[in-house]
């Protein structure tokens, strides 16, 4: 197993096989059926793109993520927890401060946060983020909701919680915004209404993995 590069700490890559890996917290325990390796002492995860936006988009080639071991990340859209159970491999030294508005999946997400450390629920609409006021400022903002006002309820977070210089990784799903428009149309109104607040320092769209999605990478100024 090598480092996927410099820029992705705790992302791995095998040799002459397609597919990254993150470092399994939980030696042993799976979160959503993906496949476990050994190499050595060291088991690994497999990091499925068609399970998780953020490995779609780095199997896409996104160029950085400002995500480290020592990271604060603010998660919104945590579900059922597969993607933040990878960032909570990375994040060694960090913390996850994961918002889910839907109580079935909450209780499945809270089950994986008794065994992960790492990770502090909160069971509240990313809509109002004065309901979860009490989040420090964080060096990651991480959103994947599907409802019409994704950008402005991203702002909102960015502008209460994101550190200057910090990332923010944005997971749209373009027919949540508007079914009539074509993604590319939608993709194109989220980029512009981006570059009025922040520096967008990278895009993906993330088809095949999911039909209709981009993947946006922001620096705060």
């Amino acid at each position: 197993m090598k480092q996927l590069n410099y820029k992705f700490p705790g992302i791995f890559v095998r040799e002459k096989r397609k597919g990254i890996y993150t470092i399994n917290a939980i030696p042993g325990k799976r979160v959503y059926d993906e496949r476990l390796f050994k190499e050595g002492k060291t088991e690994y995860r497999q990091w499925d793109p068609e399970r998780s936006k953020l490995s779609a988009a780095l199997t896409k080639g996104i160029s950085q993520t400002g995500i480290t071991e020592n990271s604060l990340i603010l998660y919104l859209g945590s579900a059922s927890g597969t993607t933040v159970s990878h960032l909570s491999d990375i994040c060694t030294k960090g913390f996850i401060f994961a918002v889910e508005f839907a109580p079935r999946v909450m209780r499945d997400f809270i089950f994986m946060c008794e065994k992960r450390k790492n990770i502090a629920p909160f069971l509240e609409s990313a809509n109002h983020p004065e309901n979860y006021s009490q989040v420090p400022q964080v060096d990651v903002l991480y959103q994947d909701i599907a409802q019409r006002d994704q950008v402005g309820i991203f702002m909102k977070n960015y502008d209460k919680f994101l550190k200057k210089g910090g990332f923010g990784l944005l997971a749209i799903k373009a027919r949540s915004i508007d079914v009539t428009k074509k993604p590319k149309q939608i993709f194109k109104q989220v980029m512009d209404e981006l570059n009025q607040k922040t520096t967008v320092v990278d895009y993906r769209v993330l088809d095949p993995y999911e039909k209709d999605h981009a993947f946006f990478v922001v620096k705060k100024k």
